[in-house]
């Protein structure tokens, strides 16, 4: 009787898809059926276009691959399912804005992006929205099955011990750096200038004569926001600067825009789209000030009597930093920077900002470099000196230098090896049917047919 019903649902499922693809002038079919989902051939052809252009290796017969990932991927969407479990919209939003971004950045504008995928932007976005959804409920059940992983520094020394050699990570060549910064001063009247044109934007949009969406396209120097009309997507107060959080949480009338405010990033205004909970979705215009050629020069010269001061032994780097540097996040520790990827101060040379990375390389340990500009990760021009305090050639992954990668690395596998059992045994109560053509695979997981 369930073989009847399942091959009954097949049937409804070919009959769906055929008849609603007929209607396009389409030809597609049923490849794959998990539980009661399909996976359609242009399903498996989209996936692949679009690891294609993401330039995704693809290690294998894409055909039997993709259709297996798909698969995969229906078994942890129907966990979800009978979890309950449900995306964030406003992260959803934000994510499918960013990439979408990403995407016409890299292809060079809107038209090539639909031309590459043969679909208006707005099914672009409908279609990644779709995926971005799935992920988060995908890595919801993840991390319900793995979440709990915990390991004592007993237990990671114990798998290291039994690691083959082929087995423990190596370690790239790391950097220790420590910055030292000055900002140039803007020009007071080029601020004033900034300001008086975001208030006349201001005036524009509420009396009418102009859209804050065109606005911040033609004139944002937010560059990601503005080829959206400035939105940036449901966000909670911790996901903003505190000055642009506690305008934007302000804001109650999204006929209104905000007065003028001033952020690490410029000058912004601010229109309220919606406000969700403890999240709030707006647009906004920013305009940078430019740091003028003089102020970096004067900067520049600064920064070569701070160098003298340090190299004559009158100063070390950390009482430098303490007392001359601009930079808020490395002042109060001797300008040594962080790595927020990891927590620790060891960069891979690629990890760190390019204009430093390519300084760092050259540099001795314990040297200081010669005055360099560059652009802080506020989108701000700052003229800096840095000094190597460590470097560390690659080598094969040890406790004593590298326990927190041989963690990971011992925690990955656990996971891994938990998502794995998981799927392993969720392929056995679940039906799945493959299409006969579609089964001459050596698949990952080989207990899809079932014999």
């Amino acid at each position: 009787m369930q073989k009847r019903i399942k091959l009954f649902i097949l049937f409804v499922l070919t009959l769906v898809s055929g008849s609603a693809l007929a209607q396009d002038n389409v030809i597609d079919e049923v490849v794959w059926v998990v539980g009661d989902e399909s996976i359609l051939k242009s399903d498996v052809e989209k996936q692949i276009q679009q690891m294609k252009y993401e330039k995704t290796d693809i290690t294998g017969d894409p055909y039997c691959i993709v259709p297996e990932q798909l698969a995969i991927r229906k078994l942890f969407l129907h966990q979800a399912k009978t979890d309950s479990l449900t995306a964030n919209e406003g992260n959803v939003t934000m994510q499918v804005n960013q990439r979408v971004n990403d995407m016409i950045s890299q292809i060079g504008s809107q038209e090539k992006l639909e031309e590459y995928f043969g679909k208006t932007i707005k099914q672009i976005n409908e279609e990644l929205q779709a995926q971005a959804r799935e992920q988060m409920l995908i890595q919801q059940v993840q991390q319900k099955l793995v979440g709990t992983i915990k390991l004592t520094p007993s237990e990671v020394r114990k798998a290291y011990s039994k690691m083959k050699d082929d087995e423990i990570p190596l370690i790239a060549d790391k950097v220790e750096v420590q910055i030292l910064t000055i900002a140039p001063a803007y020009d007071p009247k080029q601020i004033e200038e900034i300001k008086t044109k975001l208030r006349d934007f201001k005036q524009r949009v509420e009396s009418g004569d102009a859209s804050f969406s065109m606005l911040a396209t033609l004139y944002s120097d937010d560059v990601t926001s503005a080829k959206v009309g400035g939105e940036l997507g449901f966000m909670g107060k911790a996901q903003l600067v505190p000055e642009f959080a506690a305008e934007a949480f302000s804001l109650t009338d999204p006929k209104k825009v905000s007065h003028v405010i001033q952020t690490e990033f410029g000058f912004h205004i601010i229109q309220l789209i919606e406000r969700r909970g403890d999240k709030v979705n707006c647009r906004h215009i920013l305009l940078k000030p430019k740091v003028q050629t003089s102020e970096k020069l004067k900067a520049t010269n600064r920064l070569d009597s701070i160098c003298n001061l340090i190299r004559v032994g009158k100063v070390t780097f950390e009482n430098a930093v303490l007392l001359f540097s601009d930079d808020k996040d490395t002042r109060m520790s001797g300008g040594l920077m962080n790595n927020s990827q990891d927590g620790t101060s060891k960069f891979e040379y690629q990890g760190l900002p390019s204009e430093i990375s390519k300084k760092a390389y050259n540099l001795t340990v314990g040297t200081v470099s010669e005055p360099f500009t560059m652009t802080n990760e506020s989108g701000r021009e700052v003229c800096v000196i840095i000094k190597i305090k460590s470097k560390t050639e690659q080598h094969k992954a040890n406790i004593e230098e590298d326990y927190q990668q041989l963690k990971a690395s011992v925690q990955n596998k656990k996971s891994s090896e938990i998502l794995n059992e998981w799927i392993k045994n969720k392929q056995k109560e679940t039906y799945v049917y493959i299409d006969p053509n579609w089964q001459k695979c050596t698949f990952q997981y080989p207990n899809w047919i079932k014999k």
